[in-house]
């Protein structure tokens, strides 16, 4: 066989080749085109009326990013409602906005004195009581210190007149009195000797006045027992010191006289003062429920707190020099602290057991007393009306000590 015999047996093998593999191609794109042609119908009637408008040309679709374009699409209800709503509505109506009122004078256009009465101040109270035709508020002293009439915005913002039944400055606290025909609900109180720290907590007032009122803010308890120096009478001394609960909720200048609730809605304090300092942020202080409800039934039975009265006038060792610790008052060296006699009322207790100017008093029922805010705290907060007080006294280096029997003034 030559060259030639080669070659064409090749070409035509090659030949063959070719015919096999056009044949199987030919064939798989027929058959996908029939496979089209029977296909493309029923996705047409399939189409969504986006994608329908998308095909015609009357509509750019663009699909979401990740999402598929068959996906199904449903509404999702969401339920708001928590534990932190339900307390809320258990006593949002009855926060209320208290604003003071009083008179101010000015020039009228005659050239002669005019007065008028006008805001000098918003709080915040909580009605805590209904009872024959009243309703009962409680707020702070401070709110409405001053005031030449009171009126309190309903969560509505109704405004009604309100009395001042009795204020207690040393507990910063006061009750106001209304008609109960608009009011819908009253804060119940709850067990503050029970709070605990961490224990979520909500406050609820008007911070800056009504144009937030009803204001929620909600934080945690911080501290259940803080005590925080106060001056009453404003004379840069401190008077006292108040018993309260600290919170890193949001409490601002207009909460004062709110409502401080736990997570069950109960009242367990009442937003009092912050610590407002720079560098200081989140300190609220609430006076706790449970020293609230006593001071409060004596503001609304006698118009102030029953207190065992004593009958003298006092400052603290502290603030006299060393010099009058040895000349005036002529006290011992042993003595380093304790709070000295100014005056004594005529038919007081203290009169009545012979003491005297420039007595000072060291021990109450055996307690050291190192200060007037110690004895004020023991006299207040843990003897009654009717009840016995040693004291024990140094006039000058003689030690004495007598029992008095204390009275209501």
């Amino acid at each position: 066989m030559g060259y030639y015999d080669q070659h064409d047996q090749s070409k035509q093998s090659k030949k063959k080749n070719r015919r096999g593999i056009i044949f199987p191609g030919l064939i798989g794109l027929l058959l996908g085109a029939f496979l089209i042609m029977v296909a493309v119908p029923s996705l047409s009637r399939n189409l969504t009326p986006e994608l329908e408008e998308a095909r015609s040309g009357q509509r750019e679709l663009i699909p979401e990013p990740g999402v598929a374009e068959n996906a199904e699409v449903r509404n999702v209800a969401v339920n708001v409602v928590s534990g932190v709503t339900e307390a809320v509505d258990a006593v949002a109506e009855a926060v209320v906005g208290v604003i003071n009122l009083q008179q101010s004078s000015f020039w009228d256009n005659e050239g002669g004195e005019a007065s008028a009465e006008g805001e000098a101040g918003t709080g915040s109270g909580v009605i805590y009581k209904k009872e024959n035709g009243k309703a009962y508020v409680v707020t702070n002293f401070h709110v409405i210190e001053g005031a030449n009439q009171v009126e309190l915005s309903l969560i509505d913002g109704t405004r009604v007149p309100a009395e001042v039944l009795g204020v207690d400055p040393w507990t910063d606290l006061a009750v106001l009195e209304m008609e109960d025909e608009l009011v819908t609900k009253v804060a119940a109180f709850g067990n503050s000797d029970n709070v605990r720290t961490g224990e979520p907590v909500i406050a609820i007032g008007n911070p800056l006045g009504l144009q937030f009122s009803g204001s929620v803010t909600q934080g945690i308890i911080s501290g259940t027992d803080r005590s925080i120096p106060v001056d009453i009478n404003r004379d840069g001394t401190f008077d006292w010191h108040a018993d309260v609960m600290q919170t890193d909720a949001a409490i601002n200048p207009g909460n004062s006289g709110g409502a401080l609730i736990n997570i069950q809605g109960k009242l367990i304090g009442i937003n009092s003062m912050k610590i407002a300092q720079q560098e200081v942020e989140g300190i609220g202080l609430a006076i706790p429920a449970n020293s609230v409800i006593p001071i409060i039934n004596d503001l609304e039975h006698y118009g102030e707190v029953r207190r065992p009265y004593f009958g003298v006038s006092i400052g603290s060792l502290a603030d006299v020099s060393s010099y009058h610790w040895k000349e005036t008052l002529k006290l011992p060296d042993e003595v380093q602290a304790g709070v000295y006699v100014t005056e004594v009322a005529s038919n007081s207790p203290a009169a009545q057991v012979g003491l005297q100017e420039y007595d000072v008093i060291v021990e109450l029922d055996g307690e050291p007393i190192r200060d007037v805010i110690e004895l004020r705290k023991h006299l207040y907060n843990e003897k009654e009306i009717g009840e016995s007080m040693e004291v024990t006294f140094f006039r000058g280096k003689e030690v004495n000590t007598v029992t008095v029997r204390l009275n209501n003034e």
